[in-house]
């Protein structure tokens, strides 16, 4: 087993919720947003994770793992995460009537990004507390790895 396979998977992993943290950001700043580049206002943007295994299913896996007793691939780690893909939400923007915004329809209603300040905070809370929980398993890691080192020494 690769003694830096933990900070490999731990790292891959706080590399995708920083993403995710970024992304929630960038939605929480364009809730107001109502005319963007493309027309139109701002679509809220969601991050799918991807498993990094090497292109082997779950089942594969599952099976690999219980015959060898161990949450391990061929003594390998099981492997991290990593942004598949950051897509725009579909819904249908959010209809206020304005009629003195300058974005403002023949009818007065304005279309605002469907961001709700709760849901992204949620979320962002959801990628800090993930990130942290990385951070502490690295933490620990190297306490073993120091730990093993001072083992060796004596």
């Amino acid at each position: 087993m690769n003694l830096f396979g933990l900070m490999d998977t731990s790292g891959s992993a706080m590399q995708a919720e920083r993403m995710r943290a970024e992304v929630v950001a960038a939605n929480m700043a364009n809730a107001e947003t109502t005319r963007t580049e493309s027309g139109g206002p701002y679509q809220r943007q969601h991050v799918i994770f991807a498993a990094d295994q090497g292109g082997e299913d779950f089942s594969n896996l599952l099976s690999s793992a219980t015959r060898q007793g161990a949450s391990t691939t061929g003594g390998e780690p099981a492997g991290g995460v990593h942004v598949a893909q950051v897509i725009a939400d579909n819904a249908p923007p959010l209809k206020r009537y304005d009629p003195g915004h300058p974005d403002a329809g023949p009818d007065g209603y304005v279309a605002y990004p469907d961001i709700n300040p709760l849901t992204e905070m949620v979320d962002l809370m959801g990628a800090t507390r993930a990130y942290g929980l990385n951070s502490s398993a690295v933490q620990a890691e190297k306490t073993m790895i120091t730990s093993a080192l001072d083992i060796a020494r004596s």
